[in-house]
């Protein structure tokens, strides 16, 4: 990281008190940025999951369908045909399939008004804050 000395211009002056409202808004922003760095890692994990899912239906194809497979469930595995296997891994597709769509759209929530914060803060204090991650 590089880091460097803010120019005097650069720095905090007396001109931009820092209000209550304007510390709530350095909070806020602060809460969003941490909410959307945990759903942005969650985001990626359940996009690796998908493509695990994808890799397991793809290694059935290789299967007969009357062959015996074994299939997770919680903890423990349960053998079954792979015909059923199949079934429930397109299941569990569709339901990471969603899960994965409300994820975009929260963390496209989060994001925007993180921008907006970012607009109202920066209109006000300049250089003098960092809000960049």
């Amino acid at each position: 990281m590089n880091r460097r000395m803010l120019a005097r211009e650069d720095e905090s002056s007396a001109d931009a008190p820092v209000t209550l409202a304007d510390q709530t808004a350095i909070n806020t922003f602060s809460t969003l940025h941490s909410r959307h760095s945990i759903l942005t890692d969650t985001l990626a994990q359940k996009n690796t999951e998908k493509e695990y899912l994808a890799d397991a239906a793809t290694e059935l194809e290789l299967s007969d369908d009357d062959d015996i497979v074994p299939y997770k469930v919680g903890d423990a595995f349960v053998c079954l045909r792979v015909e059923e296997v199949r079934e429930l891994l397109e299941e569990e597709g569709r339901a990471l399939d969603s899960e994965i769509e409300e994820l975009e759209g929260r963390v496209r929530n989060e994001q925007g008004k993180m921008d907006e914060l970012k607009v109202q803060l920066y209109a006000k204090f300049g250089r003098s804050i960092n809000l960049e991650a």
